[in-house]
Order: C-alpha cells, then sequence, then structure tokens
C-alpha cells in the first residue's frame, strides 16, 4: 500500500490540526473536569465540513476514505478525546443509516448529519446486556406503520445531545443475535427519556448517559436494514468504530510522547535537562518506537478496510493493540514526567483516564480476544 498523502487528505490533515490546536486543546482540560459536552469543538468541526467526512459528496459529505478518517480523529484525539469519541461514534451511526437506512430516513437526516447541523448517536449496552448484543433485552413490537419500543440503554455517548439515536432492539423471539434489529429513533420521539449521566473516570466530555424507552413510538420507515438481521449490519458499523478506537488511541499516544520530549527538554534538575538521563532517553525511544507500530498498524487497516468486503479481523486486532499500547505508551509518559506528571497539572494523567476507557469502547479487550481467536481458529459461527 501507499502511505503517501494525497493533496486532499494533506489539506484534511491540516484542516483538523488548525481547528484541534486552536478550538479542541485549549478547552481540553476544562471538558473534563466539568464533564462538559464539546458542543464548540464539534461546531467547529461541522463548520470545516468534517463531521460528514465518511458521507457521500452528494448529500453534502467529504466522500472520505478510512485513512481520512483515521488522519483527523488522530488529530482530534492528540487535543480532546471526548470530543474524538463524539466524532467517532457520529460517524458510525452516520454510517448505519447511509447502508441500512430507508430512502425517507437518509432524505430527512443524512444532509443533516454530513454537515454537522445534527448529531446522531449509538445506543447498544444494556444494564443487563454488557458488550454482548445476544443479551439486548429492549423490544420494539410493530403496530399499524410504527414500533413501541420499551426498555432501556446505559453508557451512551452523546447521551442527551445527540439528535439521532441508532438504537438495537429485539423485534423477534429469536434467542441470542436472531430477532435483533436496529432502528433510528429521534430525540424529540415520544416515550424517550434521558436517565442518569454517568460520572466517569474518563472521556467525561462525552456524555456518557442512560436512554429509557417507554411506550416510545419509531414511524416504521425508521428501521435500519432488515427486521431481525441486525449483526451483519452491526458488524459494518462495528468495524468502524473499532477503527475510530484504535486512532483516537494512537493521537493519544502521540500526545503523550510529544508531551514527554518537551518535558525531557525542558525540565531541568541541577540546572541539567532530565532529557540527558539514559533512564528518560529508554523511556521516550520505547514510546516512540510503540507509536509508530501503532501508526503502521493502524493505517495499514484502514487501507484494508477500504479494499476488502467486511468482517475485517485486521480491524478488530487494529483496534485491541492500539487500545492496549496506548496504556503502556502513556504509561511511560508518566514516568517520564515523575511527580508532575500525576497532578492534574500536565494532561499525562488525563490523557491515562482516557486512553482505559478505550479498552471498553467497541468491544471490551477481552471480547475482541475471544473473537479474533475464533476467527482464526475457524470456529466463528
Amino acid at each position: 500500500m501507499n502511505f503517501v498523502l494525497t493533496s486532499e487528505q494533506k489539506m484534511l490533515l491540516q484542516t483538523v490540526r488548525d481547528i484541534a490546536r486552536r478550538e479542541l486543546a485549549p478547552r481540553a482540560a476544562q471538558i473534563d473536569r466539568e464533564a462538559r459536552f464539546p458542543r464548540d469543538g464539534i461546531q467547529e468541526l461541522a463548520r470545516a465540513g468534517v463531521m460528514g467526512l465518511m458521507l457521500p459528496p452528494a448529500i453534502g459529505g467529504g466522500g472520505g476514505d478510512s485513512q481520512s478518517f483515521v488522519l483527523a480523529t488522530e488529530e482530534i484525539a492528540k487535543a480532546c478525546a471526548s470530543t474524538a469519541l463524539v466524532f467517532v461514534t457520529h460517524a458510525v451511526a452516520s454510517l448505519g443509516i447511509l447502508i441500512g437506512g430507508q430512502d425517507p430516513l437518509k432524505r430527512k437526516y443524512l444532509p443533516l448529519l454530513a454537515k454537522g447541523e445534527a448529531i446522531a448517536a449509538f445506543a447498544a449496552t444494556e444494564p443487563e446486556s454488557g458488550g454482548n448484543p445476544a443479551a439486548i433485552q429492549s423490544s420494539a413490537k410493530k403496530h399499524d406503520g410504527y414500533y413501541t419500543v420499551n426498555g432501556s440503554k446505559v453508557f451512551i455517548t452523546s447521551g442527551g445531545e445527540a439528535d439521532l439515536y441508532l438504537t438495537v432492539v429485539r423485534t423477534g423471539d429469536g434467542p441470542g443475535p436472531m430477532g435483533l434489529s436496529c432502528l433510528a429513533i429521534d430525540k424529540n420521539a415520544t416515550g424517550l427519556s434521558m436517565g442518569r449521566k454517568d460520572e466517569r473516570m474518563g472521556l467525561n466530555g462525552s456524555s456518557p448517559r442512560e436512554l429509557v424507552f417507554e411506550d416510545c413510538r419509531v414511524p416504521q420507515e425508521n428501521l435500519v436494514g432488515s427486521e431481525g438481521a441486525y449483526m451483519p449490519l452491526g458488524m459494518v458499523m462495528g468495524g468502524l468504530g473499532a477503527l475510530g478506537a484504535a486512532a483516537i488511541a494512537l493521537g493519544l499516544s502521540q500526545a503523550a510522547l510529544e508531551a514527554s520530549i518537551a518535558h525531557g527538554k525542558g525540565r531541568l534538575i541541577l540546572k541539567q535537562p532530565i532529557g540527558l538521563y539514559q533512564g528518560v532517553q529508554f523511556l521516550v525511544s520505547e514510546m516512540a518506537a510503540t507509536v509508530d507500530a501503532m501508526r503502521a498498524q493502524v493505517g495499514w487497516v484502514a487501507h484494508v478496510r477500504d479494499t476488502t468486503p467486511p468482517p475485517h479481523l485486521d480491524v478488530f486486532k487494529a483496534k485491541l493493540f492500539a487500545t492496549e499500547m496506548a496504556l503502556e505508551v502513556i504509561s511511560k509518559g508518566l514516568q517520564v514526567h515523575g511527580g508532575q506528571g500525576y497532578t492534574k497539572d500536565f494532561p499525562l494523567e488525563r490523557f491515562y483516564r482516557d486512553a482505559r476507557g478505550l479498552t471498553l469502547h467497541f468491544g471490551p479487550s477481552e471480547m475482541l480476544k475471544e473473537t479474533i481467536g475464533k476467527f482464526l481458529m475457524g470456529l466463528m459461527p
């Protein structure tokens, strides 16, 4: 594959980098501290045409490929991981409507999502299901022209802030993944309310929240994909989400590396920069080598996603590797910073908290290992 960026990718990279440095990075610590949704940053990205990056130009999108998505996500994450998670989730839900939505639904929402005038979210996790879609219990009963949805979702990114929720529900009586469907539910739908907002360890600006459905009425044309056949759609959406999580991990790791190099050059002990110590040099060298390996794998996987039909096993391997390695890289960066890195005066502790959440989002590491192992040994049903 060719790792040389196209002129369009270079322009995108510079645009996102400028927004990240000017608008996102200065607000990141406050967003984390106050658990504030990064709406200002999202609006800046929307004005630049970035929120619709993966959607077709015909509806106002950027027509970007997976490599462009990775480039943009990494730059956003370097400045603010919460904003990056909102961006990735929006892209995942928008993709679901693009590939599975009926024409009325596409005409109503895709132009708004492409321009960033509306934010989309993805709602699958439930109190009794965790990350296992086969355990989903929220139900949707079909009536004359609409579905009635009952149940709840938890830990939903952009909860209470999104305009549209792509929601996984059980429309059939089949066990496990059989009978699962996906509905696009408007934030103003009758019977949809917001439950508790989670206080989390990291990624605090992503507005994780409970959704409650009580006889929620959803038009039948809001069905995304075929009824009872959510899993193929979910695999495609999950692949983009996993790639996005890997790119966020890469961005956080790159930010930790850059901060550690700057600290090693600027922190003086006995009037000498600590970067002169071999121990610090070792740490920074190991960080840099790992970040390069992460970037090579994520870049390769972005290429695979655009050239090979799903399921993309390589995407899940990249997500597993990048999110786990991010913790190692940032931990070493903390060590470079010493006691200062353990304070909130420096961003390393926020990087670490944000990175820890990525081992849970879009598939916990252990579930990914199980899925990858089954695929490799031919045991996947």
